[in-house]
């Protein structure tokens, strides 16, 4: 028993020490973890413009969007197709007839028909799932080689008839006689015509995420002002980094019957605080605060990266962006804390790795809304909430707001669903490059009252190009 209590305690210490130093400094990188197992690297990514819905992608179907991710991220790498072990895609909203879009993507792209590829939704975070599956994969020894990635399609969601004429439809495929066909139809009824539409919205609850969001903003006394603000500084940030020529992980994309080349994000709009103040609540009406311009927008992309062991990297001599090093992922109630991921996931995350808010150089937390973000950051920073649902015994504290989404998010950058988890990370990576950072920290919510926190280390000499 002693023998075993000494070997946790130095555990402990073999793992605080590894966190202080890698908020620290920037030594030689071993081969391997805190954990003993292999590093892992991210070792580039990309992603499309990411463009309104109903836009110019929208005669296109989402595996054409995943496909240019794919070769895209090849182009990029210099990796062959064929040292890619497997593949997974994020995905939300299902096209029905690529319902594994990861495989269908994969062929439209020229990989090897034996390379497998699989699909995972978790709403906004599906792209971080599929980077972390792709990390258990590595860490177990079962691939050294995986691509994740993420995209969705919203400007042609799939929308179908209604429960009752789906039905009478299958019924109708198997009556034999004209007699039994005649039967099944004296039961039609006009509304069995009414289609079924996709919803932003909970099932367990049947609220919309808007109507949520509201009642989050309400519930810690986010202001309108408030939210207005923050929705124009992300759009501001966003703007300032384009011009900058920070957003390396988009790649142009030419789309068939569209004249000029794709090659920026087209959600990107600097407006002023009097013009945001002028449009009326979205959801809660008259007195709701979230709006259209304080919330993110319906947005059509794809991402993908590259992640592997470093021994794998250093062997086709790659240079990563950065060492992939913690994740944690979190769920809560999904009525009244729906959209608290990340006030959850970060204390927990930091918790694991041994290390504090201020060891963090760089945050990408996704903006789902502008509400969504002050709530988070008020949670964390409330003794009551800090005290009563995360145990601690007083306020967790909230991030550096200068180090907080400095190339704004997805409320002016765009949320297509199960792409922004691989943006997020390619953000983080990038920035503590351009910023001269070592630790980054990615957080989301997601529908279903779920989070993801993920940990990112800057790779030694890693560019941001």
């Amino acid at each position: 028993m002693l023998a075993n209590l000494k070997s946790i305690a130095v555990q402990n210490a073999a793992k605080k020490l590894w966190a202080i130093s890698a908020a620290r400094s920037m030594s030689t990188p071993s081969s391997t973890s805190p954990n003993g197992r292999q590093n892992i690297v991210l070792v580039d990514g990309v992603r499309s413009p990411f463009l309104l819905s109903g836009t110019n992608y929208s005669k296109l179907m989402p595996h054409e969007l995943a496909r240019h991710s794919l070769l895209s991220l090849l182009r990029k790498t210099q990796v062959d197709k064929e040292l890619i072990d497997y593949i997974i895609y994020g995905t939300v909203i299902q096209e029905v007839k690529t319902s594994n879009i990861a495989r269908e993507a994969a062929l439209a792209a020229g990989f090897s028909d034996k390379t497998p590829a699989h699909t995972v939704t978790m709403a906004c975070i599906s792209s971080n799932a599929a980077i972390t599956t792709g990390m258990g994969l590595i860490a177990t020894g079962t691939y050294d080689t995986i691509v994740a990635g993420g995209v969705e399609f919203m400007s042609d969601v799939p929308i179908r008839f209604s429960r009752k004429m789906r039905s009478l439809m299958m019924r109708a495929s198997k009556a034999k006689t004209m007699g039994q066909r005649l039967s099944l139809l004296s039961t039609f009824r006009p509304n069995f015509l009414v289609p079924e539409l996709p919803a932003v919205a909970e099932f367990s609850s049947g609220e919309t995420m808007g109507h949520s969001a509201d009642r989050l903003a309400a519930a810690f006394n986010v202001s309108r002002k408030e939210q207005d603000e923050y929705a124009l500084r992300s759009h501001t940030l966003a703007k300032q980094a384009e011009e900058k020529g920070y957003f390396t992980d988009l790649v142009p994309f030419k789309v068939s019957g569209v004249d000029s080349l794709i090659s920026k994000d087209n959600g990107i709009r600097v407006s002023t605080m009097e013009q945001l103040g002028k449009l009326k609540p979205a959801f809660i009406k008259p007195h709701g605060t979230i709006t259209a311009a304080n919330a993110s927008f319906l947005t059509d992309g794809a991402s993908a990266c590259l992640i592997m062991t470093e021994e794998k990297a250093k062997q086709l001599g790659l240079k990563p962006k950065a060492y992939l090093r913690d994740f944690t992922f979190v769920s809560q109630d999904p009525v009244d804390q729906l959209l608290l991921g990340p006030a959850y996931g970060i204390p927990k995350l930091l918790k694991k790795a041994g290390l504090t808010l201020k060891d963090i150089d760089t945050w990408e937390v996704h903006e789902a809304f502008a509400g969504q973000i002050v709530a988070n950051i008020k949670a964390m920073d409330s003794d009551w909430w800090c005290k009563t649902y995360l145990g601690l015994s007083e306020k967790y504290g909230a991030p550096d707001m200068s180090k907080f989404n400095n190339w704004g998010g997805s409320l002016s950058i765009g949320h297509p669903f199960a792409a922004t988890g691989v943006r997020l990370c390619m953000h983080t990576a990038n920035r503590l490059v351009r910023e001269d950072g070592k630790l980054g920290v990615v957080a989301a919510c997601a529908a279903g009252g779920q989070g993801v926190a993920m940990l990112l280390e800057r790779y030694p000499g890693a560019t941001a190009n």
